[in-house]
């Protein structure tokens, strides 16, 4: 597991509520199981084992919540994957509807552990979807309609161009779908609260501890630069910073930079009237916008994924005149913090999670494509179901989903996927 950029000053780390100091790995260790990530895939998949009575390893190669899971958006949206329906000739009709009730359920898992452990991570409820384009309109129509029929038991409210300013205070659209179900949070804050609930469970967290080398066998052994981890069990939770550890889930999961910006401070006043409900919100389009409030009521406006692998020198740069073609309204305020973070994408944009066909005491969970946080605690449920032999439709559907390795090796991976993405842009500015 190797790193790929330098921890930044973020919003989250200058306003995290909590320092959790944990030891590096020295010497032999042994548990039942060993996990490679703490990120809250790892963290969520050891409480989750735990939980159950496993003894449980956590190695970190930087530190708690080091990559995505603490730089993301903070947007806690219900939903699994894109399309589908794409995946209705491999699982069925029956399959599909199991996997967007996990996309629902996933959100009470993220609900539940917040309350039942009492974790201070800002969460505000309320999000709304946004229309840019007439397709979009009718995108929004037929996910209401989806809602529906699942039962949601959430509010959920079509919103027309007419009244969009009680949702956001800018012109740029055609409507929304309001969702009282879906919100946002603080997630660095809501990793290292989890992190310390994983801690009080007896989970061994070491950080500064990369993952070098896996011995695989019947009891694994995974090697770190001073020490080594003895388990009957492994969960590779690296995601897009998994690097060349495991090389048959590296190909299958390309990283890609998204981009954040946080303004300074705004009054009561302005604040209410960018977003007067306080929610979350996104486009549809290939390369969203995706905004929200802080707590201490900055604005926090992201997006723009490159999927080149490189991360940009003057991300405020870049990204004001995005955040301004929403909110002119801004165009006095100061940025106060700029960061990047690296998702995890997969060709066919479903998260992969499974266990290694050679190995099948070594299971993993990775590419969440942007929808990390609700996403990361289903799949550890999932994968804690299987490691502790409880029956888990869930986790049994995705494992039947192929994955393509991205053609080209490390070195093209990127740049092919940044031409085919090019191409959906193009396609979706012809769809207009």
């Amino acid at each position: 597991m190797t790193s790929m950029l330098s921890l930044p000053q973020t919003y989250y780390s200058a306003t995290r509520n909590q320092q959790l100091t944990c030891p590096v790995l020295e010497g032999q260790a042994e548990a039942d199981v060993c996990i490679i990530g703490a990120g809250f895939t790892g963290l969520n998949t050891a409480i989750e084992l735990a939980e159950r009575g496993h003894s449980v390893i956590v190695l970190e190669a930087q530190q708690i919540a080091w990559g995505a899971s603490g730089r993301n958006g903070g947007q806690l949206i219900r939903g699994v994957g894109h399309d589908l329906d794409a995946h209705e000739k491999t699982i069925g009709r029956e399959g599909v509807r199991v996997l967007e009730q996990l996309g629902l359920d996933a959100v009470d898992l993220v609900r539940q552990r917040i309350e039942k452990h009492g974790i201070d991570c800002d969460l505000r409820w309320g999000f709304c979807e946004l229309a840019n384009t007439a397709r979009h309109v009718e995108n929004l129509m037929a996910e209401q309609e989806s809602l529906h029929r699942l039962g949601y038991r959430h509010k959920v409210e079509l919103i027309g161009r007419a009244d969009m300013h009680r949702v956001v205070g800018s012109d740029r659209y055609l409507g929304g779908l309001t969702d009282q179900g879906s919100g946002h949070l603080h997630p660095l804050n809501l990793a290292l609260g989890e992190a310390r609930v994983a801690q009080q469970l007896g989970v061994r967290l070491y950080e500064n501890s990369a993952a070098t080398r896996i011995g695989y066998g019947p009891q694994i052994r995974v090697h770190t630069a001073s020490g080594t981890v003895k388990a009957n069990t492994l969960v590779l939770a690296g995601n897009a910073h998994l690097g060349d550890l495991e090389p048959a889930l590296s190909g299958k999961v390309l990283a890609a930079a998204s981009y954040v910006i946080a303004t300074e401070p705004l009054s009561e006043e302005l604040a209410r009237t960018l977003i007067p409900d306080n929610r979350a919100l996104c486009d549809q389009r290939v390369g969203l916008d995706y905004y929200r409030l802080s707590a201490d009521r900055r604005l926090l406006f992201g997006g723009a994924c490159h999927y080149s692998g490189r991360t940009l020198q003057d991300i405020a740069g870049y990204m004001r005149p995005k955040m301004l073609d929403v909110f002119a309204q801004l165009a006095g305020k100061r940025i106060d913090f700029q960061w990047s973070g690296m998702i995890g994408i997969g060709a066919n944009r479903l998260p992969q999670i499974g266990r290694l066909q050679a190995h099948p005491n070594v299971f993993y969970a990775q590419a969440y494509a942007g929808h990390g946080i609700n996403t990361t605690h289903m799949a550890a449920r999932l994968v804690a179901q299987a490691i502790s032999l409880e029956q888990s439709t869930g986790f049994e559907l995705f494992g039947r989903v192929p994955h393509m390795t991205f053609p080209g090796g490390k070195h093209l991976r990127s740049p092919l996927l940044a031409l085919g993405m090019l191409w959906y842009r193009l396609k979706e500015i012809a769809g207009h």
